[in-house]
């Protein structure tokens, strides 16, 4: 709306309720939030050329609140369960808010996003945009690109849980599995379509376009054409009555009806067909394909009737051209507007022309014979004539005996025109050629003669212990969460879990003789010198043994430094050590605070990569997970890494290793257990795509039973991050390990889990 103001529509059957005001600039896009708890009456949406999003409840005037934090335009807008919201933006990006918080944002496209939809379950998004793909989201992850549109993405419709509809600005729908097969391409439009909205029985659909009209799609045909008095019809939605309401640039909103009690008066149809019919047109907009004046029949061609649905002829009145349609449904032709810069001879449309999604210099429409229906003729000036007539003929199964004819009728409506003759056309702001363009500026080696992964006596990194303190359990053994009156909570034993979980245990003789082994058989440059075996050696020893009250010196942990730049292949004993060392309180105060800060993180994130050695992977997450142990140094460190972090390491969720994702998981859980008591909603929001992401393909129980307490431990006492989970989809991904009995206490777990779901 370019007043910048929502009007709810007055109409029959409708009320004019109040005007919304809250934009600086217009209106580009609406939705509704379903009504829930805190709001009965549901929610209106809207968004705007400002750059913000503006969510009003239906009995203010003024915003609830307005969303900030988009840096163009937001054009497109979409609710799902849960009130949660989907927005796309002319910045190229697409964000999910809940409430008044944005929870994350969607980056790959390289153009604006035009559209935007929440499929109903598994916490799928859609985006759709003028970089001419699509792209599916799960958890704030592209899962997929959907390519085959030759123009800008306008509009996303839903059919089902598996399969979605697109238009386009190449004038063609497709069809889509979500598995990424298109499996159908609906031509109809023969201009830019804007908008398509589909009927409650999740097969039908109606579609608007820059073409004049509104077509209405049954069994996969374009089943009825109903024109409009204005050139572009902006949107439409379909209400679950199965009425159509659509949006043109006229100002103007229509209702459209197959219900008898709801038909306009007779006055209102009146009035509206002679709008249409006294509406003008442009065929280099349109469909009508060539017109010669002087060859075109009087008003008794329209005693004949159609042969199909929106078929439409053109009649010479005097010195003037009428259009008109044949509707089926009142079994008469209409009068669907004059059509301009018809007088004289023929009308050269050498303007581009879309036909069956391809732009055109010319769509001739050729009539074989009065019975049938009329025959679109495509052709391009650099085209062979001959070559175009044949393929016609070909195509439309006649005879080739009328090969020169068609040629010559080709050549000979389409003399004088060169190859790069174009007509100026219209200017549509959004999708002409003053359109905003994103970034155009128009807007505002193994060690020699060692396997140290087989050989004899072989030192298994990790391989004493998966949980620390001899062996418990920490979520139902000695150290097992307890009230704060230490009574044990029988009920839910697992979650929110209140400290993180480390990796604890090692074999200390074990990790030192493979490095001594591994030493003798590095570069020299690299190696160890006897004092810097004894210092390490000395490390271990104190950082084994808690009850010392030794503390590692400078001198030591330079040692570990030194020796944790290793190559890769040698690389495992020195990061278990590290894994170990930060554990201890001044070790983690050394690596995470001021001195070593910086060069630490850089070194953890260089090493949480896909092309690590699985036992320096593993090893590497389950350092990260100790640095949040021993005071806060290395847990401000982590949740200052947090996006990164999370984010690389969820690429690891491919490992066959289990133990990798054992780490994994754990480090998730230790993440969620320093965000339960915040209230960062981003973080928990982030925390929870990478629960939802890393569910999709942990099989070890383990693993399994350490996301499913970090996803309790995320929404406990928590409604919105609560929400956010039910709106991920995350009850359909964990509902199959509720039936989980060894061990036990993953499915009790996931019981936990899914009440509080």
């Amino acid at each position: 709306f370019d007043d910048g103001a929502f009007v709810k529509v007055s109409s029959k059957g409708f009320t004019d309720m109040h005007c919304m005001n809250g934009h600086s600039n217009f209106v580009s896009c609406v939705c509704v939030i379903a009504p829930n708890d805190t709001y009965p009456r549901g929610q209106i949406v809207t968004g705007g050329n400002d750059n913000n999003i503006c969510v009003f409840t239906l009995d203010s005037q003024t915003p609830l609140y307005i969303l900030e934090g988009h840096k163009n335009t937001v054009c497109s807008l979409s609710s799902g369960k849960f009130g949660t919201l989907l927005s796309g933006s002319w910045d190229t990006t697409s964000k999910v808010w809940l409430n008044d918080k944005c929870l994350m944002t969607l980056q790959g496209h390289t153009a604006a996003v035009w559209a935007v939809r929440i499929l109903p379950e598994q916490g799928f998004m859609l985006t759709g945009s003028a970089d001419k793909t699509i792209k599916l989201w799960k958890a704030g992850r592209c899962e997929r690109t959907y390519t085959g549109h030759k123009d800008c993405v306008r509009g996303l419709a839903i059919l089902n849980d598996l399969e979605f509809l697109s238009c386009s600005n190449d004038a063609t729908i497709r069809r889509w599995e979500i598995s990424g097969e298109c499996s159908q391409v609906y031509y109809g439009h023969t201009n830019y379509i804007y908008s398509i909205s589909v009927f409650p029985n999740g097969e039908d659909f109606v579609s608007t376009g820059e073409d004049r009209s509104l077509r209405i799609w049954k069994k996969g045909e374009c089943a009825q054409t109903i024109r409009l008095p204005t050139q572009s019809v902006w949107c439409c939605c379909v209400l679950d009555n199965r009425d159509i309401v659509i949006g043109s640039s006229d100002g103007i909103i229509r209702v459209f009806t197959e219900a008898d009690e709801r038909v306009a008066s007779a006055e209102e149809i009146q009035t509206f067909e002679n709008e249409l019919s006294s509406a003008t047109i442009d065929p280099k907009a349109g469909d009508l394909g060539d017109i010669n004046i002087n060859e075109l029949p009087g008003k008794e061609h329209l005693d004949e009737p159609g042969t199909r649905e929106g078929q439409t002829r053109l009649i010479r009145v005097q010195d003037n051209v009428h259009a008109y349609q044949w509707s089926v449904v009142d079994g008469r032709w209409m009068k669907i507007g004059d059509v301009v810069g018809s007088s004289g001879a023929t009308q050269k449309t050498s303007g581009k022309v879309l036909y069956e999604g391809k732009e055109y210099d010319y769509v001739f429409t050729i009539d074989v014979n009065e019975a049938g229906p009329s025959l679109k003729l495509p052709y391009n000036i650099s085209d062979d004539p001959w070559l175009v007539a044949h393929n016609f003929l070909e195509k439309n199964d006649l005879s080739p005996m009328f090969l020169d004819q068609v040629a010559n009728f080709i050549i000979e409506n389409t003399k004088g025109q060169t190859l790069g003759q174009t007509g100026t056309g219209f200017s549509d702001p959004f999708t002409g050629s003053g359109r905003y363009i994103p970034g155009s500026g128009l807007s505002p080696g193994g060690p020699r003669g060692v396997d140290p992964f087989t050989g004899s006596g072989r030192y298994v990194p990790g391989s004493s212990g998966l949980v620390p303190s001899a062996g418990g359990d920490p979520f139902t053994g000695g150290n097992a969460y307890v009230s704060a009156d230490g009574q044990a909570q029988p009920s839910n034993p697992y979650f929110p879990k209140k400290d993180p979980v480390i990796f604890g245990q090692g074999n200390v003789t074990q990790i030192m003789g493979k490095v001594m082994e591994l030493n003798e058989n590095t570069l020299t440059e690299q190696k160890l010198s006897s004092d810097d075996l004894q210092m390490l050696e000395k490390l271990l020893s104190i950082i084994s043994n808690p009850s010392t009250l030794e503390t590692p010196t400078t001198q030591q942990l330079d040692v570990l430094w030194k020796a944790a730049q290793w190559p890769e292949d040698i690389l495992f004993p020195v990061l278990d050590i590290l894994r170990l060392a930060v554990k201890h309180p001044a070790v983690n105060e050394h690596f995470c605070s001021e001195n070593y800060r910086t060069q630490f993180s850089n070194y953890l994130l260089n090493k949480i990569n896909l092309q690590g050695k699985p036992a320096n992977q593993m090893l590497i997450l389950r350092t990260v997970c100790n640095c949040f142990a021993s005071g806060s140094h290395g847990s401000k460190l982590m949740m200052s890494l947090r996006e990164t972090v999370l984010s690389q390491a969820i690429e690891m969720r491919g490992a066959s290793n289990k133990n990798i994702h054992i780490a994994l998981a754990t480090l998730i859980l230790n993440y969620a257990v320093i965000l339960h008591a915040g209230n960062d909603i981003e973080g928990k929001a982030h925390c929870l795509s990478i629960i939802s992401t890393a569910m999709e393909v942990l099989q070890d129980p383990e693993a399994i039973f350490r996301a499913l307490v970090a996803l309790g431990t995320i929404i406990s006492h928590d409604p919105s991050a609560l929400q956010l989970a039910q709106s991920l989809g995350v009850v359909s991904q964990i509902r199959k390990y509720s039936s989980i009995s060894d061990p036990s206490k993953v499915g009790d777990c996931c019981r936990f889990v899914l009440n509080m779901l």
